[in-house]
């Protein structure tokens, strides 16, 4: 059992590629802010999804994990048992029945057939098949909270996210409102996310104000820390989506977690050679990082 409950943090990936160096970053990160503060650690696979979705990318997961040297306390033990017993298909109710209420708001929730690529941006009724749902956020929404490795952070919500989708074509829940649903369900409250995901965090935040059975999801009880990108050898972020499609992420090569550790250490700021370990990087995690004053 966890020395200390009160903390509750996961790891959350998605099986739509292979999990990259940037994702084993995050993992790592994850685990080491949640063992030493002695607390639960989750697995949540979100796998809403489902157009891009893979058994070599969900068996990917395990095996990075395995790779890493890292543990959990709960979640599932392989590709079988995820999709037999923890798959997000198995809230698709909770995650209705808050889209339900969302749209219960006045003005807050528009349907429109606009795609990326464009087409008519008009509102049409909520019933209308194949049209998104999408959160109406007034233009000069800024939402503030405290991030805990990038310092005081202030989003301008309305400008970077006026309307972003909350159900999608296929009438499924979209990332925002999952996320915010699974976290409330988990007892979330320690995230640590790659630095490009402040806007979404800031999104939920605003999203789960929105209702009294979500404003649970807020910055007093959630400490956030967002970490820089790691990049390739062109300065781009990592993605999975400009993998190629023989490429197996952070297992292709044949070196060990310890370029993942050594990749910690450098946004640390500290010099080679002190990555050697999972021990290790848990000696030289920064003091100042201290979150263990939301036990009270």
């Amino acid at each position: 059992m966890p020395e200390n409950p009160a903390v509750v943090s996961r790891l959350a990936p998605t099986p739509s590629g292979y999990l990259h160096l940037g994702n084993a970053v995050n993992f790592v990160l994850t685990w080491l802010l949640t063992r030493r503060a002695g607390g639960m650690l989750h697995l949540r696979i979100d796998d809403l999804d489902r157009a891009r979705l893979r058994p070599a990318y969900l068996a990917n997961i395990f095996r990075v994990i395995d790779w890493l040297g890292i543990d959990y306390d709960h979640g599932p033990t392989g590709p079988d048992d995820f999709l037999r017993h923890h798959s997000q298909l198995l809230h698709l109710p909770e995650y209705n029945r808050t889209l339900r209420r969302l749209a219960q708001q006045p003005g807050l929730v528009q349907a429109s057939q606009r795609t990326r690529t464009g087409g008519p941006d008009a509102p049409v009724p909520l019933e209308t098949p194949g049209a998104p749902w999408r959160a109406h956020v007034l233009a000069g929404t800024k939402i503030s909270f405290t991030d805990y490795w990038q310092g005081e952070t202030l989003v301008p919500l309305g400008a970077l996210m006026p309307d972003f989708v909350i159900r999608k074509k296929d009438a499924v829940a979209a990332y925002q409102v999952a996320s915010v649903v699974d976290d409330l369900r988990l007892g979330t409250n320690l995230i640590v996310r790659g630095l490009d995901l402040q806007p979404s965090t800031a999104a939920q935040l605003w999203l789960a104000s929105q209702l009294s059975e979500t404003a649970a999801f807020n910055a007093s009880r959630i400490q956030f820390y967002h970490h820089p990108l790691m990049t390739n050898a062109a300065g781009q972020k990592l993605s999975k989506s400009q993998q190629l499609p023989v490429d197996a992420g952070v297992l292709s090569g044949r070196e060990g977690p310890e370029m993942v550790f050594e990749a910690i250490t450098d946004l640390w700021g500290l010099p080679p050679g002190n990555s050697g370990s999972l021990e290790e990087l848990m000696f030289w995690l920064p003091d100042d990082w201290n979150y263990l004053h939301f036990n009270a």
